[in-house]
């Protein structure tokens, strides 16, 4: 098979979660066990940190993988969804892996695929694991799908993973991982390993008992990042600049700074990663600039958690830069749609679309349509905004921004 017909091959195996949700979610390590030892077990190979949260925990993951990678380190990445291309789930160094490498890990293990039936997360945790230590990597930085107790990258062996992180707790996936703050807050304290020590990014105090019981169970040293004054008192010598502008990035910052202290990083390398994250790991979408005239934003906040912080921003930069703000805008049915609607910009026009999976809520316009609208229609001096989704993102960065 071809690149292509491979990624096609998964998708009709294995219906992925960007594209029909619920569906998609097979929770329990049972696949995932069966998968490893066919693969020969490599996340028994693997120095991993493992990332769980609502929100942030992509961009703390490549803050981190960033700042492994200017000390010095061979860095495997493993992330989702992805944007434009799946390969984008699976990089060292930055790097994408190769077509060919995805190709010969789905043609090998083609009869386990179809005799398992793993989900699609599943068989894409094999691959980056498989890959990752074929690789000899360093550190594996690993993001956790959904929740944490029965992700499938929770498979990784206590021993094997020398820091967890919680970025945050927030209402996303609660027909999953419950109804309040400390079930979810549960179900991602999952990923905590005994004698391994974990940062919590944010914590109120209806989760922060949970992480607290948790580590004390398993005897797991925790760190509660908002109470390291690290980040806050060297900022201006230790990372005055970040390619990530979004608000909300100052949680991931600080979160990911005392986690790397927890590694013993050095704060050049930190400084380094920080400044320049997006160069060196490839991330995108996080209140990326596309264009200056006019000038086009987007950004992959999905729920109101996140985007609260993105509406806060957009706010004060339309006041700032006047014009008219445009947004294009499109969600995914299974997000507190209507805590989000009232977040939503009042002075704005908007264009509304919907992305082109079965979970995204019914809009006139596709995303193409509404970009295409929305730049037809404004001066050089006014704002578009893309968002809503990482799938409307993804689909924005697919046109003349990529």
């Amino acid at each position: 098979m071809s690149y292509a017909e491979t990624i096609q091959y998964l998708y009709n195996a294995a219906p992925p979660f960007h594209l029909i949700g619920g569906a998609a979610y097979k929770p329990g390590l049972q696949n995932m066990e069966a998968l490893m030892t066919i693969v020969g077990h490599p996340e028994r190979k693997l120095k991993a940190i493992h990332i769980a949260g609502t929100n942030g925990k992509g961009s703390t993951s490549h803050l981190i993988a960033a700042a492994l990678q200017a000390a010095g380190n061979r860095v495997g990445l493993y992330t989702s969804p992805h944007l434009v291309d799946f390969r984008e789930r699976i990089r060292i160094n930055g790097e994408m892996i190769a077509e060919d490498e995805v190709v010969a890990f789905v043609a090998c293990h083609k009869e386990a695929i179809e005799t398992i039936q793993p989900s699609f997360f599943e068989i894409t945790t094999a691959m980056a694991f498989y890959y990752f230590a074929k690789q000899n990597v360093d550190y594996a930085v690993i993001e956790v799908g959904l929740g944490g107790r029965l992700d499938a990258t929770n498979v990784l062996p206590p021993e094997n993973v020398c820091l967890s992180i919680i970025t945050n707790i927030g209402f996303d996936h609660t027909e999953f991982l419950g109804n309040t703050l400390a079930a979810i807050a549960s179900e991602k304290a999952g990923i905590i390993k005994r004698s391994t020590p974990v940062v919590i990014g944010e914590a109120d105090d209806e989760t922060r008992p949970v992480f607290e019981a948790k580590a004390n169970a398993v005897g797991a040293p925790i760190y509660f990042a908002r109470e390291h004054e690290y980040l806050r008192r060297v900022r201006m010598r230790v990372a005055p600049v970040s390619e990530l502008q979004g608000y909300y990035q100052e949680h991931n910052l600080q979160t990911a700074f005392v986690a790397l202290r927890a590694l013993s990083m050095p704060n050049t390398a930190i400084a380094e990663g920080f400044a320049h994250v997006c160069s060196i790991t490839g991330l995108r979408g996080r209140w990326e600039t596309l264009s200056h005239a006019p000038l086009t934003i987007c950004d992959t906040g999905h729920n109101s958690h996140g985007l609260r912080y993105v509406f806060q921003q957009l706010n004060e930069l339309h006041q700032r830069h006047g014009g008219t703000l445009r947004i294009v805008f499109g969600m995914v049915k299974d997000k507190d749609i209507d805590v989000v609607r009232q977040l939503l910009p009042t002075d704005a026009v908007y264009y509304f679309c919907q992305a082109k999976t079965s979970r995204a809520i019914p809009a006139d316009m596709t995303v193409e349509q509404a970009v295409k609208k929305a730049q037809n229609e404004a001066s050089p001096d006014d704002i578009i905004f893309i968002g809503g989704s990482n799938y409307v993102v993804g689909e924005a960065l697919t046109l003349a921004y990529s």
